[in-house]
Order: C-alpha cells, then sequence, then structure tokens
C-alpha cells in the first residue's frame, strides 16, 4: 500500500510541478478537470496523501525509533 500511495504522490507532485511551469495538468488528458475520471484520479492523490500522513512515522526508516540514527557521544 505504501508504494502505491508514494506513486500516487509522485504523479500528483510531477503534476503540480508541470503546472507551474506550463500551465498543463495531467487532467487535461482525460478531459479536463471536470471530467469524472480526473476527479477520481485527484481523490486517490488526495486519500494517498492522507494515508502517507497517518502511516509516515511508522514506514519512514528516518522518523521511526528503530531506523532513526543514533547521536554520537561527546568525548
Amino acid at each position: 500500500m505504501h508504494k502505491v500511495t508514494f506513486l500516487l504522490l509522485v504523479i500528483g507532485g510531477l503534476n503540480w510541478g508541470v503546472y507551474a511551469v506550463s500551465g498543463w495538468e495531467i487532467g487535461q488528458l482525460f478531459g479536463g478537470m471536470d471530467a469524472t475520471i480526473s476527479k477520481v484520479i485527484y481523490a486517490l492523490i488526495g486519500l494517498s496523501a492522507i494515508l502517507e500522513i497517518a502511516g509516515h512515522k511508522m514506514n519512514c526508516k528516518n522518523c521511526s525509533a528503530e531506523g532513526a540514527p543514533k547521536p554520537n557521544p561527546v568525548k
């Protein structure tokens, strides 16, 4: 599930980047923002963001207690 949500977030982020630079967005391939398929894609990207926020600490090696780097002892 993490890989799917991460992939959708990457697609969403790239879409925003392309839109900022060129004014073109991925939803135009499917009929624009008002097309049902575009709305479904954007809803899935939004849900992916919510799932990643909720599960980030559990999935992220840098944020979890087990995967966090140990501080160097001061000598």
